[in-house]
C-alpha cells in the first residue's frame, strides 16, 4: 500500500483511528475530514496523515476531497438519532438519515464524479429495509446505495457489535460494573457475535489488497453470547462480582422512554428494536482470517495485570 492514497470519512472514530493507524504503518497516504480538528488530534502525528476540518457530510466538499483516491472508506456511524417529525416506516430520524443514508448516497456521487473505483462501507449485522429499527433499517438503505453502485468495485463490511481498546460496548459495562452492585439488564437475552477491532481492520486492509474484493461481507468473532453473558465475561475479566438481573419487556421498555429524554442516553427504544434481531452471522471472517477470541483479547484493556500492561492501554487512552 506504499505511496497509495485514501480518503477514510470518520477515520477519527472507534474503528477509524486503528484503520488509519494501520494504513499509515503501511505507508498510505491518508486524509481525514472531521468538523471539529481537535477531535482527530490523535491522528495529526502520524507522518502520512492529513487531518482537514470541514463538513464530511457537504457533497461539495466530498466530490472535491475524492479526487486523485485510490480508494474512499466510510466508517460513519451514529447509534441514537432525534427524532423525526412524522413516525412511519420510512421516518428514520435526521441524524440516521444524514449519517446513514444521504452520506453514502454523497460518496456514491463523489466517487463517480472523482473517477474513483474502490469504495469500503462500513453497515452493520441485521441492516434491512425490512428491520424493525431505524438504526437498522437507516444502515440498510445506505449499504443499498453502494451495493447498488455497479460502476463501482464497492465493499460493504457487516460487522456485530466490534470490541476493543475504548470501544463503547464492553468499557461500559466496566464502567457500570465499577459503579452498582446489581446491573438491571434490558434485552438480556440478546444475542451478539463480538468482532474485535483488530480483525476489523485486517479485512478492511485485505479487501484493499484484493482487486476482486467486492459485495457484502459479514464480520463476526469465534462465538456467540447473550449479552447477560456478555455482561458476565466484562464482570469477570474485571474482578468484579455483580448481581445481573434481566428487566422485564414492560420495565425495559420505561427505561429505554426515560433515558432517551437525555443528553448521550445510554439506550434508546429504537436500541431496542435492534436488539430485536439477532446480531450473529453463520458466515467466516472473510479473506481467510482467523477471528480474535474475546476472552483471549479483552483482559489486556480491561483487566491489566500490573504495571507494564497498564501503561500501554493508558497511552492508548491519552491517544499518545
Amino acid at each position: 500500500m506504499k505511496n497509495e492514497n485514501f480518503l477514510v470519512v470518520g477515520g477519527s472514530g472507534f474503528v477509524g483511528r486503528h484503520l488509519v493507524a494501520a494504513l499509515a504503518a503501511r505507508g498510505a497516504r491518508i486524509t481525514v475530514p472531521t468538523r471539529r480538528r481537535e477531535r482527530a488530534k490523535h491522528l495529526i502525528l502520524l507522518p502520512t496523515v492529513e487531518v482537514l476540518e470541514c463538513d464530511p457530510g457537504d457533497e461539495y466538499a466530498l466530490a472535491r476531497l475524492a479526487r486523485g483516491r485510490d480508494a474512499v472508506i466510510n466508517l460513519v456511524g451514529v447509534l441514537h438519532s432525534r427524532r423525526g417529525g412524522k413516525r412511519g416506516p420510512n421516518d428514520y430520524g435526521p441524524d440516521f438519515a444524514a449519517a446513514h443514508v444521504e452520506l453514502p448516497r454523497a460518496l456514491v456521487s463523489a466517487c463517480r464524479d472523482a473517477g474513483v473505483q474502490r469504495l469500503l462501507h462500513m453497515s452493520a449485522l441485521g441492516a434491512s429495509l425490512s428491520a424493525p429499527s431505524e438504526y437498522l433499517r437507516s444502515k440498510g438503505l445506505g449499504e443499498r446505495a453502494v451495493l447498488d453502485a455497479d460502476d463501482l468495485a464497492g465493499c460493504v463490511f457487516r460487522p456485530s457489535v466490534i470490541f476493543g481498546p475504548d470501544d463503547h460496548f464492553l468499557n461500559l459495562f466496566a464502567t457500570l460494573a465499577g459503579l452498582a452492585p446489581v446491573l438491571p439488564l434490558a434485552c438480556p437475552e440478546a444475542r451478539f457475535q463480538p468482532v474485535y477491532v483488530g480483525d476489523v481492520v485486517a479485512a478492511f486492509l485485505a479487501a484493499l489488497g484484493s482487486r476482486d474484493a467486492r459485495g457484502s461481507y459479514d464480520l463476526g468473532g469465534p462465538k456467540e453470547y447473550t449479552l447477560r453473558e456478555l455482561v458476565k465475561v466484562v464482570c469477570r475479566t474485571t474482578g468484579r462480582v455483580r448481581l445481573v438481573i434481566g428487566l422485564p419487556d414492560a420495565a425495559a421498555w420505561l427505561q429505554a422512554a426515560v433515558m432517551e429524554q437525555l443528553p448521550g442516553p445510554l439506550i434508546t427504544r429504537d436500541n431496542l428494536r435492534s436488539m430485536q434481531v439477532p446480531n450473529v452471522t453463520a458466515s467466516p471472517l472473510p479473506f481467510g482470517l482467523v477471528p480474535t477470541a474475546l476472552e483471549a483479547a479483552a483482559p489486556s484493556w480491561l483487566a491489566p495485570a500490573g504495571p507494564r500492561e497498564r501503561y500501554p492501554v493508558l497511552r492508548w487512552r491519552a491517544r499518545r
